[in-house]
């Protein structure tokens, strides 16, 4: 059975389980492994993307549940930014490069995709409502610079 889908903004196809993980049709499929394997129970946070707008965790997503619909991954994110980043970046990743956010990296992309789909919907939230939201685990604590960076946008819009 085939699944349509749209991946960062073209056309993907995939030919398999409609059972399997968005996850692996991102990392394995589509061949983007920018999107991370973390827990398996979507617990940590680490493969979160974007389904239609809003942060999912793909490990847990049947790929059949993205039918017909939009996946954004950290490698498609500059390209939802208004207006296009001249840099490549989108301006959450802009200020997680400026704040030096990541320590160890690993969990960062999902943790820039959750951030994107808060401001999205919130272009100013307190810090309650970004504790309520950024749910992803860091092992390396870089949870004051993910809030600085967080208000640093919020500060400008």
């Amino acid at each position: 059975m085939s699944i349509a889908l749209t991946l960062n903004g073209r056309p993907f196809a995939f030919d398999g389980d409609p059972e399997t993980p968005l996850l692996w049709v991102i990392r394995e499929a589509a061949g983007l492994t920018g999107t991370k394997y973390g827990c398996g129970v979507a617990a940590c946070g680490a493969c979160t993307v974007h389904l239609d707008g809003a942060a999912v965790r793909s490990c847990a997503v049947p790929v059949a549940a993205a039918e017909g619909r939009a996946v954004t991954t950290i490698e498609g994110l500059a390209e939802t930014a208004t207006p296009s980043p001249a840099d490549g970046l989108h301006p959450v990743q802009r200020a997680w490069v400026e704040i030096q956010v990541p320590q160890c990296g690993y969990c960062q992309p999902g943790m820039i995709m959750a951030a994107a789909a808060l401001l999205r919907g919130t272009p100013s939230p307190t810090d309650a409502e970004i504790d309520a939201t950024i749910t992803n685990l860091c092992r390396c604590g870089t949870y004051p610079r993910v809030r600085r960076a967080i208000r640093a946008l919020a500060a400008q819009a």
